[in-house]
């Protein structure tokens, strides 16, 4: 067995892999960046534990965090840094962890003086030291960027305001509207580069990219992902929509070239997802590829996957370095992976693609004042990996009963494939807006070249229903119809556990939290406090007593539309399930090299149906593969399951699985403390009724 640590040696004179964030003491390696390292390749030389020996597998410790509650996630990788484990909680505490025997060392909790009243999420934590005395654990929780000690968990007051930086700033918005951040940044040298989380609906603030002076959190740099006047991209917008428009934000954490002082971002969509009208044009940056100069913020290249985008086709993981052998040659690139299910491959200092990328032309939207771009480019290799057009031939066939209520349905709304606008009858969104690829992201293999992802395949039914403008809303019933109702539903029984029920809330939440919530906005729900006093209590009164009270009409605003959404609805049949034939989620592995998928296969099931005979059905999955030197792909990710499964990466055969306590919708991360190495993933469940759950599990061989 090759020395791993010789083996990155290779690896980096060879020019496959770039310099990952590992700190190596005798008998340790470390996984000290989220991904795995800068390059966001989820690869790990570690190879301890390889095919031969992985159905030894065994748990080596289990701590449980005893923090969960219905519906609460815990979607984090944690980073490992000689021999601790930094990760969140499910109420996003800040825990660091003996990575050798699962015993706490400290806990941060940011909510001690302010509850959370709605859940979040995140996906780990940013590690930084001065290679001396300072070490920091950076990470987000509400509206505030915290630096804390490595060693004790305690804020260091000489960073942004007494250890924490308030996010809101600096975004030239007011009132200040909610900005989080569910993904950590990434360093580069003394900064801390930054991307937000954000409301999908008006109004919410700009995306930008920040960075952040790593010891004093004082803003060195932001990049408008909204253009201003005069900047690249501004004519792609109406003229004042960087003032009031939003979104266009890289929630999904950064890929980081030292050597060539690149950062990228991937962003997404622009606000409202899917109704565009005040928002006319390209709106460049949203939807795109953007690589910036990491010391400045300056762009250096950009490419947008779609245009004026109307679909929720965020980009939903960051971008992946890799090295190919294309016409002839080794090629530094960067590969994309999108929702739609395709991969987007580009030299990596010029953002030229790959493989050619062609235009197509798509439908007009016929609803009123909607402007589609009339192409969108798709690249003619690789193939995607999910299905891209439902069709008659691909409903469920689960029971008769399920197949006639399917085809009954889907002869009533539209289902032309990939960017075909959102109608009033009904559209099918095929794959849905969680994928294709979701945040978890990809693998690379720096030996075959080859890209591992896993993918839902689910169909969604995107419905626009007109609304009265604001100006014209007169009781509590009609402005929440218009401000709340495309999330929550007009029966407030929104769609767990994403968009929470409404129904009972007063005996959940007081009514001062309610409108401290409706006025402030959390996570994907947008601040109305420009909706004024008057018509916050009043849709307050409704939606906490179902008391409709009038009150005057509000003033002209660019945040008021004409369509929205009905919500957010899965393709399902009267059972619950998903209303296509399997797979409803799969794991690709795609040849970057030849620009083919060399093998697929469903990844989960449902333990109810399989235990009925139909086994092997995949199924929804969040959280994404890491790929060992010892041949190996562990990935949990299926939503219910809850199994941990490591695969052959050259053939795809299951090698080992084993349950967990609840479903390990994360990342895992790899590691050896004491010439040991481990796996550990985060356990927390929660993903669309999945029970939820609070432990990190770490596996190892037996001593």
């Amino acid at each position: 067995m090759m020395n791993p640590y010789l083996l990155v040696l290779l690896l980096l004179l060879s020019g496959n892999v770039t310099l990952r964030a590992q700190s190596t003491p005798e008998g340790n390696w470390n996984w000290s960046v989220y991904n795995g390292g800068a390059d966001s390749t989820h690869y790990s030389p570690l190879a301890q534990i390889n095919r031969k020996n992985v159905s030894q597998l065994q748990v080596a410790w289990t701590y449980d965090a005893a923090d969960a509650f219905p519906g609460s996630e815990m979607e984090c990788n944690p980073v490992i840094v000689n021999g601790v484990l930094y990760a969140t909680t499910a109420k996003l505490n800040v825990i660091a962890i003996d990575a050798a025997m699962g015993k706490l060392l400290w806990r941060f909790d940011p909510n001690s003086n302010d509850p959370v009243i709605v859940k979040m999420r995140s996906r780990g934590v940013t590690y930084w030291s001065d290679g001396e005395k300072d070490q920091r654990v950076f990470f987000a929780a509400q509206q505030y960027l915290y630096a804390l000690d490595a060693a004790t968990g305690n804020p260091i007051k000489t960073f942004g305001d007494g250890g924490r930086i308030d996010l809101r700033d600096n975004l030239g918005r007011e009132p200040k509207m909610w900005v989080t951040m569910t993904s950590p940044g990434t360093i580069y040298k003394d900064l801390l580069i930054v991307g937000s989380a954000l409301a999908e609906t008006l109004p919410t603030p700009p995306g930008d990219v920040r960075a952040y002076n790593v010891r004093t959190g004082e803003l060195r740099w932001s990049f408008h992902t909204i253009p201003h006047p005069g900047e690249f991209g501004y004519d792609t917008w109406p003229k004042d929509a960087w003032k009031y428009s939003g979104g266009v934000n890289n929630w999904t954490g950064f890929t980081l070239d030292e050597q060539r002082g690149l950062v990228f971002a991937s962003t997404g969509s622009a606000a409202t997802d899917f109704y565009g009208a005040n928002r006319t044009g390209d709106d460049l940056f949203a939807n795109s590829v953007i690589a910036l100069n990491a010391a400045t913020g300056e762009r250096v290249w950009h490419y947008q996957t779609v245009q004026h985008d109307i679909w929720d086709r965020d980009l939903p993981a960051p971008p992946v370095l890799v090295t190919v052998n294309h016409d002839g040659r080794l090629v530094d690139a960067l590969a994309q992976t999108t929702k739609s299910g395709y991969v987007f491959l580009f030299d990596r200092s010029s953002g030229a693609p790959l493989f050619p990328i062609e235009k197509r032309k798509y439908p007009p939207s016929d609803i009123e004042g909607e402007v589609t771009s009339p192409t969108q480019g798709l690249p003619l290799a690789p193939p995607p990996f999910a299905r891209q057009k439902l069709t008659e031939e691909m409903l469920t066939e689960r029971t008769p009963q399920a197949h006639q209520e399917a085809l009954e349905r889907f002869r009533k709304i539209r289902s032309g494939g990939q960017f075909v606008p959102g109608s009033r009858e009904g559209t099918i969104i095929f794959p849905g807006y969680d994928g294709g690829a979701e945040w978890g992201g990809p693998a690379f293999d720096p030996q075959s070249h080859r890209l591992y992802v896993n993918a839902n395949e689910m169909a969604w039914i995107l419905t626009l229903v007109e609304q009265k403008p604001a100006t014209e809303q007169t009781s509590g019933q009609g402005l929440y119809m218009h401000t709340c109702s495309a999330c929550h539903g007009k029966n407030m029984q929104g769609s767990p556990p994403e968009f929470p029920s409404l129904v009972g809330l007063s005996t959940r939440r007081s009514d001062s939290a309610v409108r401290s919530l409706v006025s402030q906005g959390s996570g994907r729900m947008p601040s109305f406090a420009g909706l004024g006093d008057e018509q916050l209590d009043a849709v307050v009164e409704y939606v906490y007593r179902g008391i409709d009270t009038s009150v005057k009409g509000g003033a002209p605003s660019p945040y008021d539309m004409k369509f929205t959404s009905d919500g957010y609805h899965k393709f399902l049949d009267s059972e619950g399930y998903p209303a296509i034939k399997p797979p409803w989620g799969t794991f690709n592995a795609i040849n970057l090299d030849t620009g083919k998928i060399d093998w697929t296969l469903p990844l989960g099931e449902y333990p109810e149906l399989a235990a009925k005979g139909l086994k092997q059905t995949g199924s929804e999955n969040y959280g994404g593969p890491v790929l060992t030197a010892g041949g190996l792909l562990f990935i949990g990710a299926t939503n219910y399951d809850k199994k941990f499964r490591a695969f052959d990466k050259d053939t795809g055969k299951l090698l080992w699985e084993t349950t967990l306590p609840a479903a390990g919708n994360a990342t895992p991360a790899t590691y050896q403390v004491n010439g040991r190495q481990f796996v550990v993933i985060a356990a927390g469940g929660g993903k669309w009724g999945a029970p939820s759950g609070s432990s990190y599990v770490a596996f190892a061989l037996p001593q």
